[in-house]
């Protein structure tokens, strides 16, 4: 996610330099022709490209408002994440409270539980960007769980399989009773459905042909921008041209990159971020208040953070 101050202006126009290249260029051969050859110049109305400019601006602004949406889904859809890991853990917590000194074994299933729900957000975060989930759960899951979960092709489905086994061997176990379990089930449930939407936007491509069609247009404005304008304002047409097209140009990109909150870039949804920040929390909520080196790196060390 970029942050609000800091962007480098490389970052911005590095989006769209070689575009701007080419129509500087382009527009500079329209200028050179209209000066050299004025028995043949090719004269456009202002008002032609004005209209199309407009049209395109109406779309544009549509196919923004469409990117953002999916982006600010993606966006609440994992702040509901955040909350429902804090809710397991409490609920975990104070369901296995016991008012005399704590058995040993539940004191470990509650460490392991808790540990494996961090893993399991680290693991959804690094699929959801076609990395490999398994990289660094090392130090949150046993030997065993991570021989579980590699037969998976979806390792945080596994995680989650292993949360509700581990449930209903608590029951048994007598470690929590059948409302209890009822409760936490419901939790896992909304972890669940959770998973599902940032897999369906993941998976959900915007539409090719809305693209295309808007690209074109916007190729073809550019193409007719310099005859509308040369005619008026001569080779100051040029940079005219290049900052009309640099606007639209760069909002054609910011929708692309709003579109796929989970293409592990600067305009994604932080998850790496936003699981650090799950990760403190449960610790704390064992008690646990060392935190890894990756914990200690979470500041932003450029303008946008992961």
């Amino acid at each position: 996610m970029l942050l609000k101050e800091n962007i480098p202006f490389g970052y911005v126009f590095g989006k769209i330099k070689s575009e701007i290249i080419w129509i500087s260029l382009y527009a500079i051969g329209i200028a050179i022709f209209h000066q050299s050859f004025p028995v043949t110049r090719i004269s456009i109305p202002i008002a032609i490209p004005a209209i199309l400019g407009t049209v395109i601006s109406l779309l544009l602004g549509f196919r923004s408002n469409q990117a953002y949406e999916r982006w600010w889904e993606a966006r609440i859809i994992w702040g509901a994440i955040v909350n429902d890991s804090r809710t397991l853990t409490r609920q975990l917590l104070t369901f296995t409270t016991y008012p005399d000194e704590m058995p040993e074994e539940v004191l470990r299933f509650r460490e392991v539980f808790v540990r494996r729900q961090i893993a399991w957000c680290y693991a959804l975060g690094q699929a959801l960007r076609r990395l490999n989930p398994m990289n660094g759960l090392d130090r949150l899951l046993t030997k065993r769980e991570l021989d579980y979960i590699d037969r998976y092709d979806n390792k945080h489905v596994a995680l989650l399989d292993l949360h509700a086994r581990d449930l209903d061997h608590a029951l048994k176990q007598g470690w929590i009773n059948r409302y209890q379990q009822v409760e936490l089930d419901r939790t896992l449930t909304r972890l669940c459905d959770a998973m599902g939407k940032c897999e369906r936007i993941k998976n959900t491509v915007f539409p090719a042909t809305y693209s295309l069609y808007i690209h074109l247009a916007l190729n073809l404005f550019i193409v007719l921008l310099p005859f509308g304008l040369v005619e008026y304002f001569g080779i100051i047409e040029i940079p005219l041209v290049a900052a009309i097209a640099a606007s639209f140009l760069l909002i054609e990109k910011m929708a692309i990159h709003l579109q796929d909150p989970f293409e592990n870039k600067p305009t994604d949804t932080p998850v790496t971020a936003i699981s650090r920040n799950i990760e403190k929390d449960l610790k704390q909520m064992l008690h646990d208040w060392q935190m890894p080196e990756t914990q200690q790196k979470a500041e932003p060390a450029a303008f946008y953070i992961l």
